[in-house]
């Protein structure tokens, strides 16, 4: 079906070079992994008629508005969490996540896959350089603040991969079984110290701590329950707090987002609310204080459906004292994925998979204005940009 993409062949967009040396301000780069085998009929994910690559688009966050730097194609996936992007802190790679592909026995049907790409971003052009094997099931990535270790959570067997990094490449060190197949190992984040990690499991309701040592991980024998589902997840600069996003079980009701006091031994939940029907991305802005969710409100259901509403949300909120405070919401798209923040946190990326477009709101601490329109080659399904 000419999905593959591993061997990293560039399509590059070459003007956007010139945009940038033109701009004068240094990039940050936001890294977007496009998924070409899902589209939203109505309600019903299906494959479409034609296949074509799944892309990953650099985004330069550095300039207002921000500008696409280059586009590769590299394998990617809607399911799974949108934390299925890594960036390194100093951008030297990213790494992307292929949970599903299409099934090679039949092209009308989707299988688990376990490919996991790394992208040098510092090549010219930028393009694949490795590609490893992690579990099935490959979702949410992360990489520690050094540079030295990456997580893979396997959703379609239980488990995490551990890869240690030297030199753009990844080499395989070990993976720890979590849960029954079915846990659903989702979305996964280093603390800054990288002495510890969170991983959530959306197939039984658990938050897993891990322990780190060198290129020891192991399952610190701490679960937690936030509430229903829980998916993406995000993690305070300085390391106090985590934000889960609990998406339930899309019958229609309001879910929630929790917080976690890292700094409680043991760790635990201390506060949970409630921001509507799935929120399905989550991302803590650089200064730890605000957290931006998006919320697909009903806009991937059917018409028909009494839970529809055309629109998504993404909704701010600020951390205060262990509790959520409401801050802003804005409209999105449909079928909404993941969020970026800008460095300064003053910008925020939306991923809408309906209207490949990533959209880029302006925020002064008090409210989300619309300023930029990105269009992408596929659906917008994972995001990141370093430290975040």
């Amino acid at each position: 079906m000419g999905i593959d993409g591993s061997k990293g062949g560039a399509i590059l967009f070459a003007l956007a070079a010139v945009a940038l040396a033109s701009a004068g301000a240094p990039a940050q780069i936001a890294v977007s992994a496009n998924d070409n085998k899902a589209v939203l009929n109505d309600g019903v994910v299906s494959i479409p008629a034609s296949v074509a690559a799944d892309t990953v688009t650099l985004i330069n966050l550095g300039v207002s508005p921000p500008k696409v730097i280059a586009e590769i194609a590299a394998p990617s996936s809607v399911v799974g969490p949108p934390s299925s992007v890594a960036v390194a802190s100093d951008e030297s790679i990213a790494i992307v996540t292929a949970a599903i592909k299409i099934d090679p026995a039949d092209a009308k049907k989707t299988v688990p896959d376990n490919r996991v790409s790394v992208i040098d971003l510092k090549a010219s052009p930028p393009a694949v350089v490795q590609t490893v094997i992690a579990g099935m099931g490959a979702a949410g990535v992360a990489i520690n603040r050094a540079g030295t270790l990456v997580l893979v959570a396997n959703r379609a067997e239980g488990s995490v991969s551990v890869f240690s990094v030297a030199a753009k490449r990844l080499t395989p060190v070990g993976k720890i079984q979590l849960g029954a197949a079915n846990s659903g190992p989702s979305a996964v984040g280093f603390t800054p110290d990288g002495k510890s990690a969170l991983v959530t499991r959306d197939g039984d309701h658990k938050i897993s701590v891990l322990s780190i040592d060198g290129n020891k991980v192991e399952h610190a024998k701490r679960d937690m329950n936030a509430g229903l589902r829980p998916y993406p997840l995000g993690i305070t600069s300085d390391g106090r707090y985590a934000a889960i996003g609990n998406i339930g079980l899309g019958d229609g009701d309001a879910d929630t987002m929790s917080l976690i006091d890292l700094q409680l031994k043991p760790p635990r939940v201390v506060e949970t609310v409630t921001v509507g029907q799935t929120p399905e991305g989550l991302a803590v802005a650089p200064d730890g204080i605000h957290v931006a969710v998006t919320v697909m409100n009903g806009s991937n259901k059917p018409k028909a459906s009494p839970y529809h509403a055309e629109k998504g949300l993404v909704r701010v909120f600020r951390i205060v004292q262990g509790r959520f405070q409401h801050v802003a919401d804005a409209s999105v798209g449909r079928w909404c994925q993941g969020a970026a923040w800008s460095a300064n946190g003053q910008t925020l990326l939306v991923q809408c998979m309906v209207e490949r477009e990533i959209l880029a709101f302006a925020f002064n601490g008090k409210e989300l204005k619309a300023a930029a329109s990105i269009k992408v080659n596929g659906g917008p399904a994972g995001i990141h940009v370093a430290n975040q």
